[in-house]
């Protein structure tokens, strides 16, 4: 492989400079939050309403067998930043990689030690303060000068954006204590207050980026916080879908009998949320108000493709639209993300530009962590200190036909619990607490748990060899309050 990346470099730049273009590709890095499968392009039940994510889709890629690099925000995002695996930087939990571990050079440095200017929106790493890795940035935006002044929080829904009214709106908090906070909350907000915002600002700034001329390539990254709850958003949205005509997606009223015994009691716990959306008769409007959050995601990505395309970069900007995880929408008994199974690992992954094919739709294996390494080799950006734990995928962007199918490694919540995963079968293993095996071809809802089948294991014992022979301690418990140390725009973590 190491033989071949400066031959597949030189295809690369051979094949931008006959087409007329720059030699060194432009960056456009789109991240959505908690966005599940249902987009258009995949075809899915149910299927949101997703225009401009579709129409990317036709441009480049579909990877309809990507997988993410952590089963939450945190990790998630630690793992595409770093490029490493909670397993090796202890971020099973948290998104502070750069506190343990201040060798690691994160994605955005690689880029701007190669020339790049970078610019970076919204939730790319995770929301709370002292989250975001501020190394190497050209320009980070922030809604406001507070957030500066306050370790750099998203603060999404705050008191200068709109809400509901009245507030909360679901029927999930309608008339009862309300324990969750903004957790499945959805409601419509007045369309005129689209502009307010916090992901429409992020976007905006975002656009007027691309319309700006530049005399360097750029590495232009904005995260939205959308779909993640609270589902709200502009009413228009809403009256996208019938909510008579709204399906739930399949679910099997024994599905956790065949679970590791601890397993089954923590996820029988967790139903009760499932449970109580349908005794409230609730399932559909809860699963309209992600839809909506949906297709407004998908208007803001749309927001940006248009100013790319209206733009002089057009031609030569490499687009990787990615979601952090996916989303359990009652499916397994389970409302959220923090799984193993394939509702929270499978998540949209769409790449399109130079260098990539044109309308394919692939069930090849990858990762989320896939990108980094990737990057280096299209961008031709210098080597990060830290080892890089993704492939490149470079050569199946360009001719995926050619690619084998892999499996891939998904860390869990605690030292020793993972998955792996390929187009065949995904193997869950829970340290010393059990495991669980799904022939996913035959089983794509994961169903039926053949762990306990002395035929598979063989199968077992290769696929759990894929995972790393030892795992990193978790990370280092920081405290906003007692660690969190504000200079002036800047913050730093200190633990004393």
């Amino acid at each position: 492989m190491n033989l071949m990346k400066p031959f597949l470099c030189v295809l690369l730049v051979s094949g931008l400079t006959h087409a007329g273009r720059a030699e060194t590709p432009n960056v456009l890095f789109l991240a959505v939050d908690d966005m599940n499968d249902w987009l258009g392009c995949l075809e899915t039940t149910p299927r949101a309403i997703t225009p401009n994510i579709d129409r990317l889709a036709a441009r480049g890629i579909n990877f309809t067998n990507a997988h993410t690099a952590g089963v939450f925000c945190a990790p998630s995002r630690a793992a595409i930043f770093s490029g490493q695996f909670a397993s090796t930087t202890g971020c099973y939990r948290t998104a502070t990689y750069f506190y343990d571990h201040p060798q690691i050079e994160p994605l955005q440095l690689s880029f701007a030690k190669g020339g790049y200017e970078t610019f970076g929106a919204g939730k790319l790493f995770h929301h709370p303060a002292g989250a975001i890795d501020q190394r190497g940035w050209t320009e980070f935006f922030l809604r406001s000068q507070s957030q500066r002044e306050s370790g750099w929080p998203l603060d999404s829904w705050s008191d200068e954006t709109p809400f509901p009214d009245p507030f909360p709106n679901s029927i999930y908090n309608r008339g009862q204590e309300i324990t969750g906070g903004l957790f499945l909350e959805w409601g419509a907000i007045p369309n005129g207050r689209e502009e307010e915002m916090a992901d429409t600002q992020r976007i905006n700034w975002a656009v007027e980026k691309l319309q700006q001329k530049r005399e360097k390539p750029f590495f232009l990254a904005v995260g939205i916080y959308a779909p993640h709850f609270p589902n709200y958003c502009p009413q228009k949205y809403f009256d996208m879908y019938d909510v008579d005509d709204i399906q739930h997606p399949p679910y099997k009223a024994d599905d956790l009998d065949d679970l590791p015994p601890k397993i089954k009691k923590s996820k029988t716990a967790r139903s009760r949320i499932h449970k109580k959306l349908e005794g409230l008769n609730a399932i559909e409007d809860a699963i309209h108000g992600y839809l909506a959050c949906m297709s407004y995601a998908d208007a803001m990505m749309g927001r940006v493709l248009d100013a790319l395309e209206a733009s002089p970069h057009a031609d030569n900007t490499i687009v990787v639209l990615w979601s952090d995880h996916g989303y359990h929408h009652g499916e397994k008994g389970d409302w959220g993300k923090h799984t193993l199974w394939e509702r929270t690992s499978n998540v949209p992954f769409l790449w399109a530009g130079p260098g990539v094919a044109e309308d394919v739709k692939t069930d090849l294996t990858v990762s989320l962590i896939d990108m980094y390494p990737t990057f280096l080799e299209m961008c031709e950006l210098p080597q990060p200190h830290q080892q890089l734990e993704g492939e490149s995928i470079a050569a199946t962007l360009a001719t995926p036909s050619s690619a084998d199918d892999r499996s891939v490694y998904l860390p869990h919540m605690n030292p020793g619990e993972y998955a792996i995963i390929n187009r065949d079968w995904r193997y869950i293993r829970y340290g010393e607490d059990g495991e669980e095996l799904y022939d996913v071809q035959v089983d794509p809802n994961e169903w039926t748990n053949l762990a306990s089948n002395p035929e598979h294991e063989t199968l077992k014992s290769q696929m759990r060899a894929l995972a790393p022979m030892t795992f990193a301690e978790p990370g280092t418990k920081l405290n906003l309050r007692k660690n969190l140390v504000i200079d002036g725009e800047t913050f730093r973590w200190e633990v004393k």
